[in-house]
C-alpha cells in the first residue's frame, strides 16, 4: 500500500494510491479486483500524483535535478521536524515517545496523575481525551486520543504530527510543554 497523502510530498487533501499484489491465486485477484470495483476512484488530481510518484522523473530528464532538489529538501525538513519533536516530547514530565522515524507522527505515552484520571472520568471522558481536550482549548494544539488507536488497558496516549512548518514547529513544542507543565502542577 502507498498513498500520496503520506508519501514524502505529504500532499494531504490529494486522494490517490495504490495497491500491489504478488502471488495472489487468479481467483484471489478476481474477488479483490470485485471488491475494489464498487469503490469510488481517485479523482484526477489523486490519479496525477499516484503516476508522479510512482514513475518520476529520471536522471537527464528536464526536471530531474528540481525534482531531486526538492525532495531531498522535504526529505530533511521532515527529519529536523522530527527530532525537534522527539526531542521536546522526550524532555517533558509526564511524557515518554520514541524517536519519531519513517513517519510523520509521534505517539507519546502520557503518565497522567491519578486526579486528572478521576477528573476525566468525573467529565466522563477517557483520560486521554480529557487531556487532548484541554490541550486544543488550551493551547490550539489538535492531538487525536490513543483510545482511537487501540492502545493497551491502563495507558493513554495520543497521536500528534511533525508536520507544522519547519519555523513553526519550535513554536509548537514550546506551547505544548508549557501545558504539560501546567497540567501536572493543577493535577499533583
Amino acid at each position: 500500500f502507498h498513498s500520496v497523502s503520506k508519501g514524502v510530498f505529504g500532499e494531504c487533501g490529494r486522494r490517490g494510491g495504490y495497491l500491489e499484489c504478488y502471488n495472489l491465486t487468479a481467483e484471489a485477484m478476481a474477488q479483490l479486483y470485485k471488491l475494489l470495483s464498487i469503490g469510488l476512484c481517485s479523482n484526477l488530481d489523486g490519479q496525477l500524483m499516484v503516476d508522479l510518484m510512482v514513475a518520476p522523473p529520471k536522471p537527464g530528464d528536464p526536471s530531474y535535478d528540481l525534482y531531486h532538489s526538492e525532495t531531498r529538501g522535504i526529505f530533511e525538513s521532515l527529519q529536523r521536524r522530527a527530532a525537534t519533536l522527539s526531542t521536546a516530547l522526550q524532555a517533558m514530565e509526564g511524557i515518554s515517545c520514541r524517536v519519531v522515524q519513517g513517519s510523520m507522527y509521534a505517539f507519546p505515552c502520557i503518565h497522567l496523575p491519578p486526579k486528572a484520571i478521576a477528573a476525566a472520568k468525573a467529565e466522563g471522558k477517557s483520560p486521554d481525551a480529557f487531556y487532548a481536550l484541554r490541550l486544543l482549548a488550551e493551547t490550539g494544539i489538535c492531538v487525536v486520543p490513543g483510545t482511537g488507536f487501540r492502545q493497551v488497558e491502563g495507558t493513554f496516549h495520543f497521536r500528534t504530527t511533525i508536520l507544522p512548518a519547519e519555523d513553526k514547529i519550535a513554536l509548537v513544542t514550546e506551547r505544548l510543554a508549557e501545558f504539560q507543565k501546567k497540567f501536572m502542577a493543577e493535577f499533583a
